[in-house]
């Protein structure tokens, strides 16, 4: 059923914007109103990458009044063909800046509020203030557990996405008037079980097609038009061609969030050295045995000087095997977020040789010790 307009109405449109957006305010169900409502709106996007790409273009075009874009990455030459956004001229820039240079060009009056950090516990509350709705389209699971509960305790509604390879998910999440993302994933699936889309990759229309339906409810939530998608989740195949539906409800023994957690060791990453932790000490000549977990097409990209590449899979196939030839030194295991790493970590203790995870990967290691490294 149909929800009340989320947004109030701004002004009246000018002749220039009521010309503008006449295709939409023909719409059934629209009209100068909802484009108003559509002007007035704020709205935080959680990501600049591929599902960011897909969704800011949109929501510029569409006449959104006022666009935040938190982000702390910068523009790599592997993200080009899923982060449309972003141009080859802009590697090496903050995704922040080049996104927003995009967004002004399609929306000369929006008001554009950039995020050049990354999403914390610390911060959430701070940097989700002053906004009607937030788009999440971050990568890994302790952001997106962490956007739901911030935006439960501010009382936000949280559109969603998630891209894997050839498919992807869309799903409305709000407290306030239904089920939220933890009734449909009350834990974090297994660390290592789901790679990140930098890790797995991805077919660059799955983006196009996941922003777009979340550009699509939002629009619908803000103008209070059409059914939000509230306790269903759009799943699409793009091997398929296909799209299906899965309905959800809340859950009655749920705990309610009250406050916002430790979201790395609630998705298991639990036994972790910091990347400036772990340069103090191999700056003091305190001996260490560098794992690298990746696979060799990311060690060709980057990787920290005198670690051991070890793919995951050869983990997993033969822990056992693993930990015996490995040096007595320290063990600190290195991947490219955490995730995989903190799997070989798991293994490798049960097989004798206890470890440690470096906290958010190498992407952590080039954002806090040595920016000069490419994060891909």
């Amino acid at each position: 059923m149909a929800l009340p307009p989320l947004v109030a109405p701004g002004p009246e449109l000018t002749p220039e914007r009521t010309a503008r957006y006449a295709r939409t305010t023909q719409l059934p169900g629209f009209g100068p109103e909802a484009q108003r409502r559509i002007r007035a709106a704020r709205v935080l996007v959680v990501g600049a990458g591929g599902l960011g790409s897909a969704v800011l273009p949109l929501l510029a075009s569409a006449g959104v009044g006022t666009i935040g874009i938190v982000d702390d990455d910068r523009v790599e030459l592997s993200n080009l063909p899923r982060q449309s956004i972003h141009t080859p001229a802009e590697v090496g820039r903050p995704k922040v800046e080049s996104a927003a240079e995009v967004v002004r060009e399609l929306g000369d009056e929006v008001d554009v509020r950039l995020f050049p950090e990354r999403l914390t516990a610390q911060n959430a509350e701070r940097i989700l203030s002053g906004f009607d709705l937030v788009l999440d389209g971050s990568d890994n699971f302790p952001t997106r557990y962490l956007v739901d509960d911030a935006a439960t305790l501010a009382g936000l509604p949280v559109i969603w996405g998630a891209v894997h390879q050839t498919g992807g998910q869309a799903g409305l999440s709000w407290a306030a008037q239904g089920p939220t993302y933890r009734d449909l994933f009350p834990v974090p699936p297994a660390p290592g079980s789901v790679a990140s889309c930098a890790e797995a990759g991805a077919l660059p229309s799955v983006c196009g097609v996941i922003g777009g339906v979340m550009v699509g409810e939002a629009l619908k939530l803000i103008t209070g038009t059409g059914e939000p998608m509230l306790g269903r989740v759009v799943v699409h195949d793009a091997l398929r061609g296909s799209f299906r539906e899965l309905a959800y409800e809340r859950d009655p023994s749920a705990a309610p969030v009250t406050g916002l957690i430790d979201y790395d060791l609630f998705c298991g990453v639990s036994e972790t050295m910091s990347p400036t932790e772990l340069n103090a000490r191999l700056l003091a000549g305190e001996p260490h045995t560098l794992l690298d977990v990746r696979e060799p097409w990311e060690a060709d990209i980057v990787e920290l000087p005198g670690s051991l590449l070890v793919p995951l899979g050869v983990v997993e196939s033969d822990p056992a095997g693993v930990a015996e030839r490995l040096p007595e030194d320290p063990l600190v295991i290195v991947c490219h977020h955490g995730i995989r790493a903190e799997t070989a970590r798991r293994l490798l203790a049960e097989a004798g040789v206890p470890g440690l995870v470096l906290a958010g990967g190498l992407d952590a290691w080039a954002r806090d010790v040595d920016p000069t490294l490419p994060r891909y």
